[in-house]
C-alpha cells in the first residue's frame, strides 16, 4: 500500500512539474515564415485581442492601432488600445535589436526592461507590467510568444503570473496593413 501511494505521488509530481516546463524557442529555428521582427512590426497594424481569467472566461476585448517605425536597431512600436468598454490606453515600446535575434525593450508602465529572442516564425518575449486593476496597480509577470503565421497575420499568446500564480492569458491576433 505504502508503494502503490509512493508511486502514485511521484507520478503524479512528475505531471505537475512537466506541467512548469516552458517552451524552447529553439525549437522554433527552422518554422516559417521566419519572423524579422524589425520588418513586420514597422508601418501600420491593427491587433485583435482578449483577456482571459483563470478559468477561460473572457474578462476584457479589445482592439490595438499600431504605428511602428525602425532606425536602424533602434524601434518604436506606438499602440493604442481601445476595450470593449470604451475605455483606452497608450503604450509606447522603444525596442533595441541585439545579435543573435535578441531584442530589449521599454514601455513606461513596463517594470525594468524587457528582453526576447526571435527563431524561425517565434518570438519569445518576458516581461514585468504594471498592471492598474480597480484603482490599484500590480507589478504583473508576462510571458509572451509571438508566432507569424503569414507575410501579414501573427498570432500572439501571453500568460499573466503573479508571485508565480497564473492570472490568465492574453491572446491577440496582428494584422499588418499594406503599404
Amino acid at each position: 500500500m505504502k508503494r502503490r501511494l509512493l508511486l502514485s505521488a511521484s507520478a503524479a509530481a512528475g505531471l505537475a512539474l512537466s506541467g512548469c516546463a516552458s517552451q524552447d524557442i529553439e525549437s522554433y529555428a527552422s518554422q516559417t515564415p521566419v519572423l524579422d521582427l524589425r520588418s513586420y512590426f514597422n508601418g501600420q497594424l491593427t491587433a485583435y485581442g482578449l483577456f482571459t481569467d483563470r478559468s477561460g472566461a473572457v474578462v476584457k476585448r479589445f482592439t490595438v492601432l499600431m504605428l511602428c517605425s525602425w532606425s536602424g536597431n533602434e524601434g518604436v512600436l506606438d499602440e493604442s488600445f481601445t476595450y470593449s468598454d470604451g475605455t483606452t490606453q497608450k503604450r509606447i515600446w522603444r525596442l533595441t535589436q541585439l545579435p543573435d535575434g535578441r531584442y530589449t525593450g521599454r514601455a513606461d508602465d513596463v517594470v525594468g526592461q524587457a528582453s526576447g529572442q526571435t527563431r524561425g516564425n517565434a518570438f519569445h518575449w518576458t516581461y514585468t507590467l504594471s498592471l492598474p486593476v480597480d484603482g490599484k496597480v500590480y507589478e504583473v509577470q508576462f510571458d509572451d510568444w509571438m508566432y507569424l503565421m503569414t507575410d501579414t497575420v501573427m498570432l500572439n499568446k501571453a500568460t499573466m503570473r503573479k508571485f508565480g500564480i497564473r492570472l490568465g492569458e492574453v491572446t491577440l491576433a496582428f494584422t499588418k496593413h499594406s503599404v
